[in-house]
């Protein structure tokens, strides 16, 4: 059944290294899909262009934000699953997750195709940058089906404890996209477009090998597609609900965001732009130990090892809180040179290298949300983990960017980001140690 793991014994300090690793590595991976695009874009046909892409690209996060939403609730239930050693458990939820996922994606992806001009318009998106931002949602809204599934397929395999067989798919898309990246932009001319096909196109590749290779080496209990019962849809809309809704409320939130920074014109909206690329792959260390603790401590939650679960937090704070340390010294030092990787005009530069410094001692703060959502969405208190996002995002970071960059012109972008980052993690804090997440049932006997 491939390299997975049972994380109910065992040291976990060890374990949740060698486990985190490849979730990391496979999210650089995954991001690196953007991050070749932007860099393409960026460097080739400018700042306008790069913003049109970003700008796109927070819509088509919010369009895929419940498909993710619902495999984190996947994770949830099969590693409980997994630690009870629940096989036909397994199997029944692994089959109901499947259905309501095909449904979900085929009408999300509809709706991102259908509406793409009129939500880029809310954001406020510059006249200048909304045929190619257009362009570049509708197509990526055609490919939904295909991100959603080799994601699922990952979230499948790391509920198991295998964190390893996920790389495989993801390598496969990478190459693949890098390879075909200039061939669509260049040769066949089709500039923005050609960035969004290449991407979907790899990620359609890189679905259909996974699912081969997972059925040939028989590494998870995939069926022909069946109707669920009752009660297992009742356990994932239960759970999957409020877990899109957790996603939706933090990409809408980057959304509302952005349509701060649009207020401050092109320049600020590409140098914001850069700086996300940046912050999305700086943020992978403190999310592949959050996603690793989630199915560490599901597995040990269906077993009701508490104290191994606390255990599993202690470990993952400490991992996640030296590690942004070290990247906001990085950052610090050499934020302006990562900037200039996706875009060289100077005034872009300039302002993205601001908000670098300003940000970067906030990150730890962000590290430790990370990890206590983490740790409670294992239990399946989806509900509470909602509305800790939503203070966040809607109580917290929007109005607080909205307001410094009032007070304080552009730079106060990154301040209200900051500030809301130190008092979102007190909040979190606060409820992991005093909140009533840990008397969650999810199944009934």
């Amino acid at each position: 059944m491939g390299d997975q793991h049972n994380f109910t014994s065992g040291h976990i300090g060890k374990q949740l290294v060698i486990f985190s690793g490849p979730i990391m590595l496979t999210n650089l991976l995954q991001v690196s899909y953007q991050f070749i695009d932007s860099m393409w874009v960026g460097n080739l046909l400018g700042g306008n262009a790069l913003g049109a892409v970003a700008v796109a690209s927070t819509v088509i996060f919010t369009l895929l934000s419940f498909i993710i939403g619902l495999n984190n609730a996947t994770l949830t239930v099969l590693s409980q699953q997994k630690g009870k050693d629940d096989q036909q458990g397994l199997r029944r939820y692994l089959n109901a997750f499947v259905v309501v996922l095909l449904f979900l994606s085929a009408g999300l992806g509809l709706l991102g195709f259908l509406l793409a001009e009129r939500v880029l318009l809310m954001l406020g998106t510059p006249d200048a940058m909304m045929p190619g931002a257009k362009s570049y949602l509708q197509i990526n809204s055609m490919g939904i089906l295909f991100l959603m599934g080799y994601n699922f397929i990952g979230t499948v395999m790391r509920a198991l404890g295998d964190s390893k067989t996920p790389l495989r798919f993801v390598v496969a898309a990478v190459l693949l996209n890098a390879v075909l990246d200039p061939i669509f932009i260049y040769i066949f001319n089709l500039g923005i477009d050609g960035a969004a096909y290449a991407t979907v196109v790899a990620q359609g590749a890189s679905f259909l090998y996974g699912m081969y290779f997972v059925l040939r080496k028989n590494l998870a209990p995939f069926s022909i597609p069946s109707f669920p019962s009752k009660q297992e849809v009742g356990v994932i809309l239960h759970l999957g609900i409020p877990s899109g809704l957790q996603m939706a409320v933090i990409s809408a939130g980057v959304a509302a965001i952005m349509s701060v920074v649009t207020a401050f014109g092109e320049d600020v909206v590409a140098g914001f732009s850069a700086a996300q690329r940046l912050d999305s792959v700086l943020m992978l260390p403190p999310m592949a130990l959050a996603t690793a603790v989630n199915s560490m401590a599901g597995q040990n939650i269906g077993v009701k090892n508490w104290d191994r679960v606390h255990k599993i937090a202690r470990y993952g704070l400490i991992y996640t809180i030296t590690i942004m340390l070290v990247v906001a010294l990085l950052l610090v030092l050499f934020g302006e040179y990562g900037i200039k990787l996706f875009v060289q005009e100077e005034a872009p530069v300039s302002f993205g290298g601001e908000y670098l410094r300003i940000v970067a001692f906030f990150y730890p703060f962000l590290g430790i949300n990370f990890i206590l959502n983490g740790i409670v969405r294992a239990s399946g208190a989806m509900y509470q983990v909602l509305v800790l996002n939503i203070i966040s995002f809607w109580v917290l970071r929007y109005p607080l960017t909205a307001l410094f960059s009032r007070l304080l012109g552009d730079s106060g972008i990154a301040v209200g980001m900051g500030v809301s980052f130190v008092i979102s993690s007190v909040v979190a804090s606060l409820y992991y140690k005093y909140g009533k997440w840990n008397t969650k049932q999810l199944f009934e006997k």
